[in-house]
């Protein structure tokens, strides 16, 4: 399983407004400090609005924020919005399925499990978990860290 760059771009984002805090950024800074597209942080930063994760101001001054405490922000929660298609092969999905073993097999019920446990082993955490070294990440990205 792989996940999609939406997923490890909304990921990245969000820590990095986790460790600017009440600052904010924009999508340039974020775009900057992990070397990222522009264009598609843009993306990431419209469905992180969307989903209400996010806080997107426009115009001079304008910028992005959390919207919620870092800590209310699950991380399985977060995958499920993210990732359109969490079917791991073909047979996940009725209308796609061709595999002529399915009737049978005994594989979609395993990886099934699998998902299942990958996903709620990430229901477990939440952005606050992914900040404990603060001050580590703060200068990798090169910016201060948010006032606590």
């Amino acid at each position: 399983m792989r996940l999609t760059a939406q997923s490890d771009y909304s990921l990245r984002m969000l820590l990095y407004l986790a460790i600017r805090g009440d600052t904010g950024a924009t999508v340039a800074d974020v775009a900057e400090a992990y070397s990222l597209s522009h264009h598609h942080l843009m993306k990431v930063a419209q469905k992180l609005a969307k989903l209400g994760l996010v806080d997107a101001t426009r115009g001079r001054g304008g910028g992005l924020r959390l919207a919620v405490p870092p800590g209310e922000v699950r991380l399985g929660e977060l995958l499920r919005s993210t990732e359109s298609d969490l079917d791991l092969v073909e047979c996940f999905n009725p209308e796609r399925d061709n595999c002529r073993i399915s009737p049978a097999c005994r594989l979609r019920p395993i990886l099934g499990e699998a998902l299942r446990a990958f996903v709620e082993t990430l229901d477990r955490y939440t952005l606050a978990d992914l900040l404990g070294n603060r001050t580590r990440l703060s200068g990798l990205l090169e910016i201060a860290p948010a006032r606590e």
